[in-house]
Order: C-alpha cells, then structure tokens, then sequence
C-alpha cells in the first residue's frame, strides 16, 4: 500500500521545506472520531481514488447518464480541486477547503459512519433474535392463546381432529402383518357380550385374539357377529342366531391368530396350513381358526376387495364348524359356493367362478 506523504509536505515536493497553510474545517462538518488518530481521513484512503474521483458528485452532474444506472459512480467531469492549486501567499488567510478531494473527505467520512451505524444496528438485532424478540413473540404466542381458549376456537396452525373412520371403511382397509409371523400361542378375549338377534336355534360362541398381533380386536369380533347374523350367511330365514359371550363355556371359539399359531392349532385336528397359509377349523379343538394374515392382508383372489374378503373367511370357516365340507361351483360364471376354497382359488378345471361371501348370497 503506498505510504502516505509526510505532514506539512506537498506531495511531490518532500524535502522542499515549503510549509502549507493550514486549512480550517467546513463548518456544517461535524467532527468524526477516527480509529487512526488523524484529523482527516487517511493518506492511503485519499489517494486509492483518482485526481478526478468524485463518487458524491451532485445529482445534477450524472442527469445526463439516466440511461446508464450506475452513471453517478462512474462517471465524473475533471476539475480543479484546491489540494493541487499552488500554495497560498501565507500573509493571506487560509481559504475554505473546497473541490472533489474536499467532498471526498466528507464522502469517507460519512460512510464510515454508515458502516459503524450498521454494524451496531446488525448487532443489536441479532441480541434481539436471541433475546427480547424470542421473550416478544413468546409473549404474543401466550395473549393468542389465552384469547383463543376463552373464545373456545381452534388455532389455525392447531393439528385438525382425527375423523374416526366407519366400521365399513375399517373392513375395507389392508393392515400390516408379517405372512410368516409366530405368535405367543398366548390369547386374551375380547371383552363385552352381543345378544343373539334372531329366534332360530343359538350358538354361542367367544373371540380371542392372540397377543401381539397389533389388529384391532373389538373390530375383528364386531365382524363375526354382524357377519354370522346377517340373513345371507348361516342365520338364514331365522334357522340360527349367533351370541357372543364373554365369560362361560361357548359352543366355539373364534380365534385371530398368527400365522404360526394357527398351524399349530390346525395341526392338532390333522390339518396343514402351512402351503397355502389359510385357515382352519380345529374340530378336535374348541378353537375355529381365522389366520392374521389373510384377515390383515387377504388374497389375490379377492384383491382389494377386502371387506367381503373377511366376510368369506368367518363364513367358511364357521360353515365346517356347523358340518359344511368343500364345494365348488359347476358353471362358469357363477357365484362360487362359500364352501369352495377361494382363498386358494375361483377357477377350476376350465370353470370361472366369481367371488361370493355369502352362504345364501340371493337373500
């Protein structure tokens, strides 16, 4: 950086011992502290500009650049500033300080105010982020609240109820569950008690629910029984009518389980599960067994048709409780018989059949 000239020396003329008269300050400049300790601005500060340098030039002197919108910092007209005029006569008193190196002090000057100012002002709302704004807004978020709750209204950024969904759209949805998932063999009932609606002959019967399965048992168990006494399935024209109970010795017991579990209690009346992973009913058992993870997740067959899915699978199941072996239908077409196997097929030797959870689908 090129070193500022001697004080009391022209520039260009150390050495000379021409002494230079002293200027006295304009008098609508304020005094401004300086880090460096000089009256003025520094040497080095002056002489980064050029002789003709003027950035705080009038707004007159850049009118004729309005197409150019940076005209007023690089444009300027040459003129004679009274730094470089030769020295006075020292008898005369000193004249004002004048011209664009004049400006050009009070130019710096200024801005380096500007730049102190902004630095406090930056720092000041920094505190203020930290500090007296977090309390501020703590503050406002309290007084809407306190409005909010005698007002008995909701705020808008408030999480928005949850709609229970319906006891149709809780059947109709998939739930998660592992095709190869083992339980506990462990099981707790389903607590509460559904009368038997109907005057036909009644079974009785209970729902467990294997531990840990993570489904919703009082929908698995409101399911048997809007199934088992609708008039399509085995309570038909008032022949039966299903009871659930809580406590006491049932007729059977409707059991969700896992995977695991349910070849384990099928295994027990000779039946194998495990190729197809399907359900059983365990005649040598009291125990009528719906596997978790058709009842969560169905079968192709059905696809997402999940709601009459659930409702084949507590139809049969139940059917070979009540005496009902395997069938199928004989047309193509046709209903399947809920008899037939359909979560291991519809379709048989050339014959389609539709799907069809309903003992007596036409009532």
């Amino acid at each position: 950086m090129p070193q500022a000239p001697a004080v009391g020396t022209p520039s260009g003329a150390a050495g000379t011992g021409v002494p230079i008269p002293r200027q006295r300050q304009a008098p609508q400049a304020a005094p401004q502290r300086r880090r460096h300790g000089g009256r003025g601005p520094r040497q080095d500060y002056v002489d980064a500009f050029e002789a003709d340098d003027d950035v705080f030039a009038p707004r007159s002197e850049v009118a004729t650049n309005a197409s150019d919108p940076y005209g007023s910092v690089t444009d300027w007209t040459p003129e004679t500033d009274a730094d470089d005029a030769p020295p006075a006569d020292q008898d005369s008193p000193p004249a004002p300080a004048k011209g664009r190196k004049g400006r050009t002090y009070t130019g710096i000057a200024a801005a380096a105010v500007t730049t102190v100012l902004a630095v406090i002002v930056a720092g000041q709302v920094a505190k203020d982020g930290d500090g007296d704004g977090a309390q501020s807004r703590a503050a406002t978020d309290q007084a809407r609240d306190a409005r909010e709750s005698a007002s008995g209204e909701a705020s808008p950024s408030s999480s928005p109820r949850l709609v229970a969904l319906t006891y149709a759209q809780k059947m109709a949805k998939k739930y998660p569950l592992g095709a190869k998932l083992k339980g506990p063999d462990k099981f707790d009932a389903v607590p509460g008690v559904d009368k038997a609606p109907g005057k036909g002959h009644k079974y009785t019967y209970r729902v467990d629910v294997e531990q840990g399965l993570g489904l919703d048992g009082t929908l698995f168990a409101e399911a048997v029984q809007k199934t088992l006494n609708d008039k399509r399935s085995w309570a038909h024209n008032g022949a039966r009518t299903f009871e659930r109970i809580y406590t006491g010795k049932p007729d059977f017991v409707i059991t969700l389980a896992s995977p695991g579990t349910t070849a384990t209690w099928c295994a027990k009346s000779g039946l194998d599960t495990t190729e197809d992973n399907v359900s059983c009913d365990s005649a040598a058992t009291e125990r009528v067994m719906i596997n978790a993870y058709r009842w969560a997740q169905g079968s192709t067959t059905y696809g997402d048709k999940m709601y009459a899915y659930r409702q084949m699978l507590i139809n049969h199941e139940v059917g070979h409780r009540l005496g009902y072996g395997h069938v199928t239908c004989d047309k193509d077409g046709e209903l399947a018989p809920v008899m037939q196997q359909q979560t291991k097929f519809l379709n048989h030797d050339g014959i389609h059949c539709l799907a069809n959870p309903w003992p007596y689908p036409g009532s």
